[in-house]
């Protein structure tokens, strides 16, 4: 089975953006922008564009399927 892997994290830290300031710009809480980024929640299409957007990255190079075992 596979698994959304994500890379919500690197991408903002690059950046040199808080989850907070990251948070603030998509317009979700920082809890939202914590549960993406350690893959306890997937976002909706919507929040995943508007990470995309936020951060300057593909939504294809932010987010893949990761085939399980």
């Amino acid at each position: 089975m596979a698994e959304l892997a994500n890379r919500v994290r690197e991408a903002r830290e690059a950046r040199g953006l808080t989850q907070a300031e990251l948070a603030a710009l998509v317009e979700v809480s920082r809890k939202t922008i914590n549960t993406v980024e350690n893959a306890v929640f997937v976002p909706s299409t919507v929040i995943a564009l508007k990470l995309a957007r936020a951060l300057g990255e593909p939504v294809e190079r932010l987010f893949s399927l990761r085939e399980g075992s």
